[in-house]
């Protein structure tokens, strides 16, 4: 027990003397965070910039809700250019034109956002069919109502969070665990430690308490920063995220073990860590929400371990899962834990050649 102290220890002072290690473990990400939660948190859903071109009987008419409903949707400008409107549009200073040709609405829209374009040409076509059932003279047989999914208190930061506390606990990790692994061994530590009365199981302990404790607390100045200057609340069964946390850790580490043991110099370890968790970020949702892109790429995405342990830790820390949400990111972590682990031990090689 004295030897794993005393090991962990030294770990631990190494990781606060390297300046560059403290940076990246613990500010850097913060950076992050207060970008996407001070600048962006905010934000409110942004409208459909409509011009009207001329008299547009159909939406000049409306009344009551449905003209309400409108004004919630678009942000309307006028125009009687209908070739100045288009131009606006094609240039990106408008989302859609609309005109009125005898009985029919067109709207004039770019196919740069296809998500956007497809949004507001479905919006129109359901007040034009209104418009249909209104003109009729006939009572609506259906009636339509709108309810968010989540709670009205949720905002940005909520779903900001996981995902970038998931990004830092990858990169210190795997960064921690590549840099260390072959410092040691081109220092030849490594070969005293084995030759040492110290068992190897000690010393893989301490590594491991260090990386954990790092992570832990990590995820305390995220939550606390979080919570105290954006507004973060959790929710759900959010206590389920430390299990969750401890082996995504292990995972992540398992990888810089891998990266350690396959590269000859430490910079060589860190950059294919870096090389690795990186895009994987982006692919994974910590950045960005992963909901628009092609059906491809959210298929290749659950390959990757950061989405597992990102969309675990959004179940039950913003969505109100209950805890048993975590068990299948949570086996899926470990696999590949386990499975990385074997695979760097196998690649290891205790002198560099």
């Amino acid at each position: 027990m004295s030897a794993y102290v005393a090991l962990s220890l030294a770990i631990i002072k190494g990781f606060l003397r390297d300046r560059a290690s403290v940076f990246f473990a613990l500010v850097f990400p913060l950076m992050f965070l207060v970008l996407f939660g001070g600048v962006m948190g905010d934000r409110a859903q942004s409208k459909v910039h409509l011009i009207e071109v001329g008299e547009v009987g159909l939406v000049d008419d409306l009344t009551g809700g449905a003209r309400e409903a409108f004004e919630e949707t678009f942000e309307i400008d006028r125009s009687p250019d209908l070739a100045a409107a288009v131009a606006a549009v094609r240039k990106g200073d408008a989302d859609v034109a609309i005109e009125m040709r005898g009985d029919t609405l067109v709207a004039h829209y770019t196919q740069t956002d296809q998500v956007k374009a497809g949004i507001t040409q479905g919006t129109l076509r359901a007040f034009v069919d209104g418009s249909n059932v209104a003109a009729s003279g006939r009572p609506a047989t259906y009636s339509f109502a709108s309810e968010a999914v989540e709670d009205d208190s949720l905002r940005t930061i909520q779903f900001v969070t996981p995902g970038l506390l998931g990004w830092a606990i990858a990169m210190s990790a795997s960064f921690g665990a590549a840099a260390t692994l072959n410092g040691w061994r081109s220092s030849k530590l490594l070969r005293r430690l084995q030759l040492s009365p110290v068992p190897t199981t000690t010393v893989v302990a301490a590594r491991v308490s260090v990386t954990v404790a790092i992570a832990f607390v990590q995820t305390l100045i995220f939550v606390g920063l979080g919570v105290a200057a954006f507004g973060l609340r959790l929710t759900g069964a959010w206590p389920a995220a430390v299990p969750l946390l401890l082996v995504g850790t292990l995972c992540f580490m398992s990888i810089g073990l891998l990266a350690g043991a396959v590269a000859r110099t430490t910079e060589g370890a860190v950059n294919m860590a870096n090389f690795i968790v990186l895009p994987m970020s982006f692919l994974s949702g910590s950045f960005f929400s992963l909901e628009g892109t092609p059906a491809w790429l959210q298929a290749v995405s659950w390959a990757m371990p950061l989405r597992w342990l990102n969309e675990g830790m959004l179940d039950v820390m913003v969505r109100g899962e209950p805890a048993a949400a975590i068990l299948l990111p949570l086996g899926v972590l470990a696999a590949f834990a386990v499975a990385i682990t074997l695979l760097a031990a196998r690649l290891f090689q205790w002198e560099t050649t």
